[in-house]
């Protein structure tokens, strides 16, 4: 059974434990606080487990050059791009008060340490896990110091190979056992030919003693769905009030509507999985008893006859007799008594024969 770990206060993640649903409001919030808070409603409301966002320090994250360039994009909230991230950027107090805020409503609360420095402030703050975007995934001295934080850990890997996430296991194991690799494709919206959900098993393989996960930026949920089904212990997908918002994130984000149906066929699914025991089970009583068949006889069979197959064939029968997987089993049998054509085989008419399988 894969690793499970406390990745929130009394939250589990792995093993049996239902999937952990991260709403990741990033930065959709426009920069309006109050719309942020208006998100954290809306992840609590749709029933998922936390909401997420994303914290930089925008002079640790980016060099000079990168925060003057010119940003002429139909997204851009400034004439920078420098100017566009502090527009979205909340600031410490702001952070405190979305916390207090998630945790007055009952909902985890955390973020993206987006940067070294980031990832100090949220471990300050006391976020209950830190979450390792994919632009950080292969930034070893940043992942080491992360997970020298002591926090659990959600690690994304967009735009990463097979051998660097080895590397990164390598890394983040002896220092932190309590983490997990999300699968992800860093593309907005992904189209489903770049999803690739077969890594979810190749992770599972290649990491049997972490959690695996799941981070989506398709559109849709079924995706999503699909993961959850293949054994993804932890799921994030991107949220938004008005998917036609300026941000180039709303697109391959999901909407209060669409969060509430994929939280709810998510906790179907698990529901679904149930066991690996193939039995019949009670809810199959009634119709096997209405349509299951039993061995009956295809002609009239004297009392002191052997069986043999040309004797007997399957029916839906009354009463009901010997099951047809046990025919073959029948063959060579004496019967006691006289049988009529078309009569049930019971196992009071074979000697010394006890059935293996009840009808």
């Amino acid at each position: 059974m894969p690793l499970q770990f406390e990745l929130c206060p009394g939250r589990m993640v792995g093993g049996d434990h239902p999937c952990f649903i991260i709403a990741e409001i990033g930065q959709n919030h426009q920069g309006d606080l109050e719309i942020a808070k208006k998100m954290i409603r809306m992840a609590k409301d749709c029933g998922a487990d936390c909401a997420k966002f994303q914290k930089s320090e925008l002079e640790h994250k980016f060099n000079k050059k990168a925060l003057e360039r010119p940003y002429n994009s139909p997204h851009a909230w400034g004439k920078t791009y420098g100017e566009h991230k502090r527009h979205l950027e909340f600031n410490h107090d702001q952070y405190k008060e979305l916390q207090k805020y998630a945790k007055e409503i009952g909902i985890y609360f955390t973020a993206s340490g987006m940067d070294e420095m980031a990832v100090e402030f949220l471990n300050e703050l006391g976020v209950p896990f830190l979450k390792v975007g994919s632009g950080d995934t292969n930034n070893f001295p940043y992942l080491k110091k992360t997970a020298e934080k002591g926090r659990p850990m959600v690690i994304s890997s967009g735009m990463q190979s097979m051998e660097t996430m080895r590397r990164v296991y390598n890394l983040v194991k002896p220092i932190n056992a309590n983490f997990c690799i999300l699968q992800c494709t860093s593309a907005y919206p992904l189209i489903a030919d770049d999803v690739n959900l077969r890594i979810i098993t190749e992770y599972q393989r290649a990491f049997p003693d972490i959690p695996i996960g799941y981070s989506g930026h398709e559109t849709g949920i079924v995706i999503t769905v699909a993961a959850v089904a293949m054994g993804a212990k932890v799921v994030e997908r991107h949220v938004t009030l008005d998917k036609t918002w300026k941000g180039s994130d709303h697109q391959a984000s999901l909407e209060p509507n669409e969060l509430a149906e994929l939280v709810q066929s998510i906790r179907v699914v698990e529901k679904a999985m149930g066991s690996t025991i193939k039995r019949l089970l009670p809810c199959e009583v009634a119709c096997h008893t209405k349509l299951g068949k039993s061995v009956v006889a295809k002609t009239k069979i004297p009392a002191g006859t052997a069986l043999t197959l040309g004797m007997l064939t399957v029916k839906v029968a009354e009463p009901c007799g010997f099951p047809p997987e046990e025919i073959f089993d029948l063959e060579g049998k004496t019967v006691k008594r006289d049988i009529e054509e078309d009569e049930s085989i019971i196992e009071e008419a074979i000697e010394n024969y006890n059935t293996r399988t009840k009808c």
